[in-house]
């Protein structure tokens, strides 16, 4: 049986709308829009995304395999196939091999804690449908009746709660190739079955079972808000939800919504404004610049070496956002080498630099280019830090912007002794540099204490 637009709006309403203490949200942007964004995501900066799922078997081209090989036909993936496969393979029969044997997520808590970050994001359902929980809207295509035979989701998530990290789950709205989401597409979106008997009770589930600090929602763009639901189910997150004091949504929830409605803005994939943005925003970036999702066919050189993910991270947080970096396991379940090689560096020079990163605010100026660029970052009301992202191999350091006074110290973070400075004329420093110690990330910061 359909279910009709305004019966999906009932359904809904039901969940939203009941009594409870203290503001309510309506189901509408101008209201949802209005809901002040939780402190802790400002605060966090730094979080891993984690993609995972039964495209880690094949492990070829993307995460989006399915895609490619079935929907788009493209020609390497069907070569890939052809070469690899039998005849009459099919893509859920890579389900079975994502065996996860290697998981273990103490292991893995352990890696994210050791690069700094503060909050980890792992995929609960990417667009080809499968969960990694034993949702039951999912009957065999999940991770409890196939593959692992196990909560992907729920055991990720006690091991990184156990070290105080905020837990996220991604979920993709839309699924490929399912059925039902396929006839409402036919239909030009004017029905809404996969949404009433799918999609909605899955999120929900999600949401009451794990308790998510943050939702990052995908796959919403063929179809517009309506289609989704998006405000009345945002309703119910913000109103009644068991998370609904803490949670944090991004903007990925209709065809149009993106950099425009929800809480924080992803906007596009890797986002990279040019200018400090009004609102809240997250970059996602990845390690491997070609794909999300493990690839056994990956290139060191395809791969973001340290410096450029500081110099990135950095960017993010001083034009006011967060930085999501997001590798992707193997379907045995294990972080490749290189890739925690990348988060432990993250996290070394987060715990020299990290105070210019955490709880911080963008400052008036973000960055400049005098002696070297250099990169602006705020807290309180009289402290500055610069942080420099390549060596000036020079002993001295101008600083056009800061305003400093009598009061004005100056300090390399990981060595504690003042450093000398002089005023310039009307406006800002120079700053005499010690040997700058070794730093993998080639970037440095430097702390100004009481200037305006």
């Amino acid at each position: 049986m359909q279910m009709t637009r305004s019966q999906m709006s009932l359904l809904l309403c039901l969940l939203s709308c009941a009594s409870t203490n203290g503001a309510r949200y309506t189901p509408d942007w101008a209201s949802l829009d209005s809901r002040p964004l939780p402190e802790w995501y400002d605060e966090v900066k730094f979080g891993i995304f984690v993609h995972w799922g039964v495209f880690s078997v094949p492990a070829f081209g993307s995460e989006w395999f399915w895609w490619y090989w079935k929907g788009a036909h493209k020609s390497e993936y069907v070569q890939f196939m052809t070469k690899n496969y039998p005849p009459g393979f099919s893509y859920t029969d890579f389900a079975p091999d994502f065996h996860a044997q290697f998981f273990d997520p103490d292991e893995w808590a352990d890696i994210f804690e050791a690069s700094g970050a503060k909050y980890v994001v792992l995929t609960s359902k990417h667009h080809e449908g499968f969960t990694n929980w034993g949702s039951p809207n999912s009957w065999n295509w999940n991770s409890v009746d196939n593959g692992p035979h196990r909560d992907l989701v729920g055991d990720l998530g006690k091991a990184i709660r156990k070290r105080s990290l905020h837990y996220g789950l991604y979920n993709s709205l839309y699924e490929w190739f399912n059925p039902i989401y396929l006839s409402d597409k036919h239909a030009g979106f004017k029905t809404q079955d996969y949404v009433a008997k799918k999609a909605l009770p899955e999120l929900t589930n999600l949401v009451n079972r794990y308790k998510p600090d943050l939702i990052w929602s995908d796959g919403d763009w063929e179809a517009p808000d309506t289609y989704w639901n998006s405000t009345e189910f945002l309703a119910w997150l913000y109103n009644d939800s068991p998370v609904k004091d803490v949670v944090v949504t991004n903007d990925r929830w209709g065809a149009g919504c993106y950099c425009k409605h929800g809480g924080y803005y992803n906007c596009a994939d890797k986002f990279t404004p040019g200018q400090l943005p009004n609102h809240k925003w997250e970059k996602c970036q990845s390690v491997d610049t070609l794909s999300w999702g493990y690839r056994r066919n990956m290139k060191l050189s395809e791969l973001m070496d340290l410096p450029r993910i500081i110099k990135d991270l950095v960017y993010t947080v001083a034009l006011g956002g967060n930085y999501l970096l997001n590798v992707g396991p193997t379907a045995d379940g294990v972080i490749a080498p290189v890739f925690e090689e990348r988060l432990r560096g993250i996290g070394a020079w987060l715990k020299i630099n990290g105070e210019a990163i955490y709880a911080t605010k963008p400052w008036r100026v973000q960055a400049e280019n005098a002696t070297s660029l250099v990169w602006y970052t705020s807290k309180n009301t009289s402290t500055v830090y610069a942080i420099i992202t390549a060596n000036p191999m020079q002993n001295f350091l101008k600083l056009a912007m800061p305003k400093t006074s009598n009061s004005t110290v100056v300090t390399l973070l990981g060595n504690p002794e003042p450093l000398k400075w002089i005023p310039l004329q009307s406006i800002g420093l120079t700053v005499q540099l010690p040997e700058l110690p070794s730093s993998p990330a080639q970037a440095w910061t430097l702390k100004l204490d009481g200037v305006a």
